[in-house]
């Protein structure tokens, strides 16, 4: 199995994308894995400390709460949402993706599935009490990236929350890059485009060297 090669990457990205077909390539990255989850080059293989600091600080006091993590990868914070005591549906359209995750918790109560951002369910539509979206729409082109940001918004019920964590940009400003950062005025359509509140909004650069500037932001469903 071939390794990981940061060039080949970005130029299969751009290609499929190129050819109107973004959704294909994401399968590719987690075979080169070949069936080893530790070799997935953008997994952290830990929750996002950003998502486990607010849902420490904002517990959601409903029996059966319900949680739906959007492009899971290999499940680190699907698994966290669920020791919180969510019922967790967690989904990626990479098969191997999914297969990785059960091979890796054969005991989890997290419900994994392939699916699909763009043709999910008829019966997840407003369905769910938290929605957490991590780096998705940063690796989609143009309208797709309007198009999952409306799909994720109508994931969550209404006095739900929906949480986006993403790398960031300035305006008019890194436009070449792969995967392509959202800027303010890109996440901000989430309350003037898709009818959501904003809760809190956090700008912040990791701890890489060099930093990488990202968002994290929440978002609740008053309508």
């Amino acid at each position: 199995m071939e390794e990981f090669d940061p060039i080949k990457y970005k130029k299969m990205v751009k290609e499929h994308q190129e050819n109107d077909k973004p959704l294909d390539w994401f399968d590719t990255i987690y075979k080169i894995a070949n069936g080893d989850y530790k070799k997935v080059f953008w997994a952290d293989l830990e929750p996002n400390p950003y998502l486990l600091d607010w849902i420490e600080s904002h517990p959601i006091k409903k029996q059966k709460s319900t949680a739906i993590v959007v492009g899971c990868g290999v499940g680190d914070d699907a698994e966290a949402l669920s020791r919180f005591g969510f019922d967790v549906t967690a989904f990626d359209i990479a098969p191997t993706a999914i297969e990785l995750c059960k091979k890796r918790y054969p005991n989890s109560k997290v419900n994994y599935l392939v699916a699909n951002l763009f043709e999910y369910n008829n019966s997840w539509f407003q369905n769910f009490d938290l929605v957490y979206e991590c780096n998705t729409i940063q690796v989609l082109p143009g309208a797709y990236r309007t198009k999952a940001r409306s799909s994720i918004s109508n994931l969550v019920k209404k006095d739900g929350y929906v949480l986006v964590s993403c790398r960031s940009r300035e305006k008019n400003r890194q436009k070449d890059d792969i995967p392509l950062p959202l800027d303010k005025n890109e996440i901000d359509q989430f309350v003037l485009s898709d009818g959501l509140k904003e809760i809190s909004f956090l700008a912040y650069d990791d701890e890489q060297v060099p930093a990488v500037p990202h968002f994290f932001a929440v978002y609740k469903r008053v309508l």
